[in-house]
């Protein structure tokens, strides 16, 4: 055991490159049925899939992005018995607020690129930024055995930023990353500033579920809600079958690059708005890292592992916290926040699930709005 933090650098080798191209160039494609419309009522249309499997094997030029990648400090550590990667991106003001940001799922560490730069700006609103990758994700793999979850993930977190020599700290995160941020709270209060969180309308769909459902709804209330549920009905299949079947879908994701793909353009689709800033090549980022790192199979697996820990996803607490929801609707509060206890609440129609992907500049001005409040 070490708390030594190590220099990283990603270089995936040609070899990987090559065999990826060669999969690519002979992949097999479901065939079209006459009459079917080319929509995405079934799921990815095979038609998308064939486009962007094409475009990433001859449009796309990973040495590029990768390139990209490395223009950021990056370091590994190992924080119970697991390989940590992590970005820490210090801003040239030496009292900026350390922050912890956390990814979440079908996402990595590179959903923050477009955030990093301006969130470490000196300034008032300066932070040194951490990053890591959520242990199954990305470069925090492989995973060194079983029971890496979201309670586990948070006190590996927590101990990052010791070793960092951060004893106070901001947290913010969406997805698995508010799960994280919650618990960091939580456990944590002494150490924690204030948590941000950001999400989307598609939330309300746990009301009943994971979230408490108010009893007073109106009828315009209600029918919004009863839509996103039919929508999440719809669409949760990849949670369920990660939840409870990992190494069943995982025997696809690691072998097929096109089965990864579809898995997870899909849900960029489903939860990215239709203005959505997140081009294919930063899809395609994120996808080759899953791919390149076989982190399809042991991401569904800290899936199944946080649906079996016990654990819940909300983790209450007294620090300030901050919420942040993208393409909302008036009812997204009645449901989250019933009481309007979250003293800073804010709406934007705009984004979607990726908001540091699709709206980076709403989302940088908020959490610099939320924690100018709570600076030292």
């Amino acid at each position: 055991m070490t708390n030594e933090i190590r220099d990283f650098r990603i270089e995936i080798p040609q070899a990987e490159l090559d065999d990826l191209h060669r999969r690519l160039a002979s992949a097999r494609f479901a065939a079209p049925v006459p009459g079917d419309e080319p929509d995405w009522s079934r799921g990815i249309p095979t038609a998308h899939v064939q486009e962007l499997a094409e475009y990433w094997r001859d449009g796309y030029d990973w040495r590029a992005h990768e390139a990209a990648l490395n223009a950021f400090p990056q370091f590994t550590t190992v924080i119970d018995g697991q390989t940590i990667h992590f970005l820490h991106v210090r801003s040239p003001q030496a009292d900026a607020v350390p922050l912890l940001l956390t990814h979440g799922y079908p996402s990595s560490f590179a959903e923050f690129l477009d955030v990093l730069g301006p969130l470490t700006e000196p300034g008032p609103d300066a932070f040194h930024v951490v990053v890591p990758s959520v242990p199954g994700f990305g470069f925090s793999t492989p995973l060194s055995g079983p029971g890496w979850e979201l309670a586990r993930t948070t006190d590996a977190f927590a101990e990052l930023m010791t070793r960092l020599g951060y004893d106070r700290f901001a947290a913010q995160g969406g997805d698995i990353g508010a799960g994280v941020t919650g618990r960091l709270a939580a456990l944590y209060p002494d150490r924690v500033i204030g948590t941000h969180v950001n999400s989307d309308r598609g939330t309300i769909a746990l009301a009943g579920e994971q979230l408490p459902l108010p009893p007073d709804l109106t009828e315009a209330e209600q029918s919004e809600l009863d839509a996103a549920r039919e929508a999440w009905q719809a669409g949760r299949g990849y949670l369920d079958l990660q939840s409870h079947k990992p190494e069943t879908i995982a025997a696809a994701l690691t072998d097929s690059p096109v089965g990864q793909l579809a898995w997870i353009a899909e849900k960029f689709e489903a939860w990215t708005s239709s203005d959505s800033r997140v081009g294919r090549d930063r899809l395609l980022t994120t996808i080759s890292l899953y791919w390149f790192t076989r982190s399809g199979a042991t991401a569904a697996r800290f899936l199944y592992e946080s649906a079996h820990s016990g654990h819940g996803w909300l983790a209450p607490s007294d620090v300030p916290a901050g919420w942040a929801v993208f393409n909302t609707s008036p009812v997204v509060r009645r449901i989250m926040d019933p009481d309007e206890k979250i003293a800073h609440w804010s709406e934007f129609a705009e984004g979607g699930h990726f908001a540091a992907m699709e709206e980076p500049a709403l989302l940088v001005a908020d959490i610099r709005a939320f924690f100018r409040k709570l600076r030292p």
